[in-house]
């Protein structure tokens, strides 16, 4: 039977819709998938630490590898998917990870690892900013607020699975440093799939060029006491996503991978809740609130540190997640509400660049601290040094608050 146009045309356009309706569905698949290989590794630092021989030190340097990767894509690449489109940005993405997964299967040394990190890095610093505007622009207007909702699951979910999976897999499963990687490479490749499957949802009107980095004066005041909070909040997941399973073996003395990336996943999983419950609140008071809460987690760390508690170690990671979710998200929120919208891209990528320079540099003054001091003593110490600086961040918005309300 020969066939016409029409008849060529009208399997297209419900191909096109079929996929258009799984846009978020798929693009939020890609986007958890992704970021749930960069948290792959945290279970198997004491396994790579043991077969290589390192310190608490070395993990840390390894781990931080991973901000240099985030890093460099969001000042690199940032500005690349409103040029070129998200699904070539995004797949792209996720090649940095399949790569990075095939650096850790076949690493047999520290050189090999932090290759391995830097890739992750640089696959969670394309998909952060480029996956949450696809999963947000794939749905119609009127849907877009809870399309962000839906970005910051599938982020925060994805972070969080991915040490659970890894401690349940190291711990129970055969080949333990190379099956994770495995099924990553399978999961990241089905997202590519995804992604070349979903319309393209970006109009191309950018230009490439590096990720300008400024904060207008005007909202300067509050950047520093909202970004100083961030600061904390991303210390603290360094510390649990780096250190947490170190912890856990050479202070409590358990040595199982799954309850390792159990409690690894808890910070993730409870800032996530906090982001969403929280996303309505005034975002001043908010950060406020977020401070305290993380001041308390870090009372509860210490605490649980100097005691050798696993019950107290768990509750830290969950109370500290909340006050990280909250301060963080909201943080965000206040700045942009003072910041003019021509300048908005400028100033949330500054301060997410401050939040992954936290999640790096005060986790290797750690394991630094650790090689002279021990690694319990310093973990009391990182959880006193950050419960002040939140306390002071907690004051300085309330200062802040009563000068402009008088």
């Amino acid at each position: 039977m020969p066939v016409g146009p029409a008849d060529v045309v009208e399997p297209v356009l419900q191909t096109r819709s079929v996929t258009s309706r799984l846009g978020f569905p798929l693009l939020a698949y890609a986007f958890a998938a992704i970021m749930l290989g960069t948290t792959l590794p945290t279970p198997m630092y004491a396994l790579y630490a043991q077969d290589m021989h390192f310190a608490v030190q070395t993990t840390t340097v390894i781990y931080t590898a991973y901000a240099v990767g985030v890093l460099s894509a969001l000042l690199l690449f940032g500005r690349w998917s409103d040029a070129i489109g998200r699904r070539p940005v995004l797949i792209a993405g996720a090649l940095a990870a399949i790569a990075s997964a095939a650096s850790f299967l076949v690493a047999d040394s520290v050189p090999l690892l932090l290759v391995a990190r830097v890739l992750s890095g640089l696959s969670a610093g394309i998909f952060t900013g480029t996956a949450t505007a696809a999963v947000i622009e794939s749905v119609p207007h009127d849907q877009q607020e809870k399309a962000a909702a839906g970005a910051t699951i599938a982020n925060v979910g994805g972070l969080g699975l991915g040490p659970v999976l890894a401690g349940l897999l190291v711990q129970y499963v055969p080949h333990p440093l190379q099956l994770p990687f495995v099924i990553h490479i399978v999961l990241a490749t089905l997202a590519i799939i995804a992604i070349a499957l979903v319309p393209e949802t970006s109009s191309r009107t950018g230009d490439i060029g590096l990720q300008r980095l400024s904060v207008p004066a005007q909202v300067r005041p509050m950047f520093v006491i909202a970004a100083t909070a961030g600061f904390a909040g991303f210390a603290v997941m360094g510390l649990f996503s780096a250190v947490a399973p170190s912890f856990l073996s050479n202070v409590i003395g358990i040595s199982n991978h799954a309850v390792a990336g159990a409690m690894s996943s808890s910070i993730f999983i409870a800032s996530a809740a906090a982001q969403l419950a929280g996303r309505h609140l005034n975002p001043r008071k908010a950060v406020a609130a977020g401070c305290a809460i993380l001041a308390v987690g870090m009372a509860i760390l210490a605490v649980a540190l100097h005691y050798s508690s696993l019950t107290g170690l768990l509750g830290a990671a969950v109370v500290a997640g909340v006050g990280q979710g909250i301060s963080f998200s909201r943080g965000l929120a206040a700045v942009a509400e003072g910041t003019p919208t021509e300048c908005r891209a400028e100033v949330s990528s500054t301060y997410f660049v401050v939040g992954y320079v936290a999640i790096s540099l005060p986790v290797v003054g750690l394991g630094f601290a650790a090689q002279h001091w021990g690694l319990q003593a310093s973990g009391v110490s990182f959880a006193i040094i950050i419960g002040v600086l939140t306390l002071l961040c907690q004051a300085a918005v309330l200062i802040q608050e009563r000068r402009e309300a008088g």
